[in-house]
């Protein structure tokens, strides 16, 4: 129930208070097209600790208005940069799906976060912009649907300050899944995560789908760390 009354609370100061884009403070909008131009496109990411990991895109750099964007609506609760945010997630997947030759229908996986860091933003952030990503692909003629079954367990702890074998440590045997909630066997699969640092969740994540016959297909994440 809180979690519910931290939304509608979200969602009534974004009619009541006059928006500003996160990124350069543009009146009108939370996100202008300028600075959605910062993740305008998909790159492909590399990390040691990926191996064989299927592969892994960005829209942008975590830096400058990217950087605020995420953070605005990751941690400072602005819930109309989900939309958007989730919009530019469609773009990319459509991209990479014409790229890749992939088949046009999707099950998005949103990467999972602690329990005590979703209580704290009002619900998992992810599994919010899967669910708007999953409509503008539907509605693009790309038949999406979300399966938020991946859970962060007890025992993680916060991964700042980690080195990135401590942070897959971390992760070992905590990155568990939610039976109901898995895509059909066969599904293609795409993880979605906010900012990929040196690839600890997104390895775990994979591994975790891997374990129950659910391979991921591709890695989308908004933004990437410069390595």
């Amino acid at each position: 129930m809180l979690h519910l009354l931290r939304e509608a609370i979200s969602g009534l100061a974004d009619l009541l208070l006059p928006q500003h884009c996160v990124g350069c403070d543009v009146a009108g909008t939370a996100w202008c097209s300028v600075c959605a131009g910062r993740l305008g496109g998909f790159r492909r990411v590399h990390r040691p600790l990926l191996g064989d990991a299927p592969p892994v895109f960005a829209l942008g750099r975590y830096r400058g208005a990217a950087r605020r964007a995420v953070l605005a609506y990751k941690e400072s609760g602005q819930r109309a940069l989900a939309g958007p945010l989730a919009g530019q997630l469609a773009t990319a997947l459509r991209s990479i799906t014409a790229e890749e030759s992939l088949e046009r229908e999707w099950w998005l996986v949103p990467a999972p976060s602690r329990a005590v860091a979703s209580r704290r933003r009002g619900g998992a952030h992810m599994a919010r912009i899967a669910r708007s990503a999953a409509v503008a692909l539907s509605d693009s003629g790309f038949p999406a649907q979300v399966a938020d079954c991946l859970l962060t367990g007890p025992g993680a702890a916060d991964s700042a300050g980690l080195t990135p074998q401590q942070r897959l440590d971390n992760l070992s045997g905590r990155v568990l899944v939610r039976p109901r909630g898995l895509p059909p066997e066969g599904a293609q699969i795409a993880l979605l995560d906010d900012v990929v640092t040196t690839g600890a969740t997104v390895a775990s994540a994979v591994s975790t789908l891997d374990g129950v016959r659910r391979p991921v297909t591709a890695v989308l994440a908004l933004t990437a760390t410069a390595g």
